[in-house]
């Protein structure tokens, strides 16, 4: 009978610990085998086109993989939405993802192509940016009291946005129903040229993310009255928030986060989110958050889930029952 050698101790307990390191944990050893593409719903150049470019350039160095930003706009993010929920959920197709394309665009077309809340894995949120509500100085407008004072005296307000189904948009629309006033929205291509009329006074009142705005307040082109958040912008310390005027069921904030595909590996959701965490506590990345308005907020990732679940149950209902059709 031919004898069948033992293996040396040596080559049976690496064989043990290689077998081991194999089933621990499979998805976490292999991934990320190849590169991380983050898409944008929004062209390049914006707040999220910036973010996304920010922590790409992180995360390519904590995870050791090149990651790269799709920008992918079109119809109030829902674009760029569909591509990413409809990816394989294996970590690789992520999304920078914002009140646009979770909160806003999917309620606005005439088919909703996606349910924001149960199609996507929530990883982590990134930070939030308010809004700003503004006038032109000539409308004699310094507080939100003053903003209903008018509109109640005149029998409505006009009111400029970025456009149809924008952030700014449904704000307004959500001042409208809680201030109980006859506020008009008048849609713009873009937050530029709702500027330019802001400041000739082609219109009254503009709402928008506060981001662009901080050069015409401190040039006294557009006076701010409010911005959307529970406290003051970093941006604009002096602004007092909505809830200092007594609305603080106007609170709304724009925010960005890293998303994915529904049924993500629990264990490459939970190393994305420790390092976003983890990139979040730089000075430099924190700094550059300020700059672009944006207030880190680092939280759990149920937390997370939960935020957004919250999210879409305030704005849902305002694109809806505001008729707002892209």
């Amino acid at each position: 009978m031919t004898r069948i050698p033992h293996p040396t101790r040596r080559r049976f307990l690496q064989a043990v610990s290689a077998g081991a390191a194999s089933t621990a944990l499979p998805a976490l050893a292999a991934w990320p085998e190849k590169p991380i593409r983050i898409v944008v719903t929004f062209p390049a150049g914006g707040a999220s086109d910036i973010v996304a470019r920010v922590f790409a350039e992180q995360l390519a160095t904590k995870l050791g993989q090149g990651v790269v930003v799709d920008n992918r706009p079109g119809a109030g993010g829902s674009v760029g939405g569909l591509a990413v929920m409809q990816a394989p959920a294996d970590g690789y197709t992520l999304m920078l993802s914002n009140s646009t394309p979770i909160s806003i665009g999917p309620f606005a077309l005439e088919k909703q192509p996606y349910n924001p809340v149960d199609d996507f894995t929530h990883i982590a949120m990134i930070g939030t940016a308010p809004c700003v509500v503004m006038a032109n100085p000539k409308a004699g407008l310094k507080t939100i009291a003053d903003l209903e004072a008018l509109a109640k005296r005149t029998g409505r307000l006009d009111f400029g946005s970025g456009g149809p189904a924008s952030i700014g948009h449904i704000y307004g629309e959500l001042m409208k129903k809680e201030l109980a006033l006859n506020m008009v929205h008048v849609p713009y291509r873009g937050g530029a040229p709702m500027t330019t009329d802001l400041i000739s006074g082609v219109v009254p009142v503009g709402i928008d993310v506060i981001t662009a705005f901080v050069p015409y307040f401190k040039s006294g082109q557009i006076v701010p009255l409010a911005v959307t958040s529970a406290t003051r912008s970093p941006l604009a310390p002096d602004v007092p928030s909505v809830v200092e005027t007594g609305h603080r069921k106007l609170v709304l904030d724009n925010f960005f986060g890293l998303s994915g595909p529904a049924k993500m590996p629990a264990d490459v959701v939970a190393r994305l989110h420790a390092a976003v965490n983890e990139i979040l506590g730089s000075a430099d990345v924190k700094k550059r958050m300020v700059d672009l308005g944006i207030t880190a907020a680092p939280t759990t990732q149920p937390a997370f889930a939960a935020f957004v679940r919250d999210q879409v149950g305030q704005l849902a209902p305002a694109v809806k029952g505001a008729g707002v059709k892209l």
